[in-house]
Parts: structure tokens; sequence; C-alpha cells
């Protein structure tokens, strides 16, 4: 328990500083921001292909397939239907999130996708502790540029300062919420775990496929592409030195 919630903490440290470093009006660099969203997105689906979904038919078998569709189902309903337009990185389009419910919409998209965070990380860490670690590790690689995204979109709708931070902050929480979730999922039943974690398999392929990936393929650098790649590398690099470390 206590490591799933310092794992839980930095991931919301890190949302958070993503956040403030905008309010500080610090220009973070779109290619270095491009590099980590081309890393994790690598990372995150290698993740979900070589042990998210496998382990996730081993522990509920058959209804596996529905449970995983439900959470791709669910963060897609968040985050593209409610939602207009969201997308990760600093947001330079001012023009086109200048209301107050663009921007509304955004931030309750991004807080369930934090929440699926939160969730993902403890459900992993609840079942095995390697796969949890490489989860945490995956999520840890897009919390900065979502935190950019949601103070970002903040101060484009032109929302006070203090609001934006405060929005940065929440989406923290949220993550720290889908922590808590699985520890109370774990002590009514033991297969609501493997629910979720079916569930944070789905909504990782979800962050992988659709939020991540359209930006890479969105960008002008010819580079950002083969990072996807070095993700996957990275992925295999880490399980193996997890599986000497643990």
């Amino acid at each position: 328990m206590e490591r799933t919630l310092i794992f839980g903490l930095i991931a919301a440290g890190v949302e958070i500083l993503g956040g403030t470093l905008v309010l500080l009006r610090k220009e973070w660099p779109r290619r270095i921001q491009e590099y980590l969203l081309a890393l994790s997105a690598g990372f995150l689906l290698a993740l979900v292909f070589f042990e998210l979904v496998p382990e996730s038919l081993h522990m509920l078998g058959t209804v596996a397939p529905l449970y995983i569709l439900g959470g791709f189902g669910l963060l897609h309903f968040f985050e593209h239907t409610i939602v207009g337009h969201l997308h990760f990185g600093e947001e330079t389009h001012r023009d086109l999130m200048v209301s107050g419910v663009a921007s509304t919409s955004a931030f309750v998209g991004l807080f369930v996708h934090a929440f699926f965070d939160g969730l993902s990380i403890s459900a992993a860490l609840q079942y095995d502790l390697m796969i949890g670690t490489l989860v945490f590790l995956a999520i840890v690689l897009h919390k900065f540029p979502e935190g950019l995204t949601i103070a970002s979109i903040m101060l484009a709708a032109n929302r006070p300062r203090a609001r934006a931070f405060a929005a940065s902050c929440a989406i923290g929480v949220a993550t720290m919420l889908g922590i808590s979730v699985v520890f109370v999922l774990q002590n009514v039943n033991e297969q609501a775990v493997g629910i979720a974690f079916a569930f944070s398999a789905g909504a990782a392929t979800y962050v992988g496929a659709s939020d991540l990936i359209p930006e890479i393929n969105r960008s002008g650098n010819r580079v950002t592409p083969l990072v996807v790649f070095g993700g996957i590398v990275l992925f295999y690099l880490s399980k193996m030195m997890l599986a000497q470390l643990l």
C-alpha cells in the first residue's frame, strides 16, 4: 500500500509541475513535449499488448474483453464525446479555447483520464509488482504534458491563473482518487480488482492509440515517430531490468 501511494503522489506531482511551469510563463520546448509523448505512446502500447491484455484474460477469462472495451469506451466518451477539442501539450490555439464550457469539458475529460491513470497504477500493483511499476513508468511519461495541457487550456479560456493552478492540482487529486478506489475494491471483492485491471487495460489502450499517437502524427518533426519505437525498446529494457531487481 505504501509503495502504491508513493507512486500515485509522484505521478500527481509531475502533473502539477507541468501546470506550474505554464503559470510561471517558462516556455517548455515543444520538441521535448513531443518526445515525451512519443516515448510514452510506445511504452504504453507495448505494455498493453505484452502485459495488460494477456493478464486481464488470465484473471477474468472470456469476460475480460468486455471490461477492456468498457474502459476504452468510457474514456472515449469523456474525452472526445463530451469534449470537443482536446490535445496533449501546451495549448497554443487560443482562438479555439475561449469559452467557459470548452474549458470545463476539457477539465472533465482530463479528470476522468487522470482517475484512470491512478486506477491503472493501483490495480496493476495489487496484481504484480513488476507490471505495476511498468504501468507507473508509462503514466509518468505523459503526466508532464498533461499538466501543461490543463493549465494552458484554462489560461487560453481567460480563466484566472489561480483557477488554472487549481485545475492542475485537481487533476493530480483525480490520480490519487483512482489510486484509492482499488484499495476499496480489494476489500470488497478480489474479483473487482481483476475488473479494475481489465478496465485499466482498455483505458491505457485508448490513451496510447487515441490520445498520444495522433499528437505524434500531427508533428512536423520526422524524428518524433521514431521515438515511439524507442518507447517500445524502453519498455523491453525496463521489463528486463525489473525482472532482475524484483
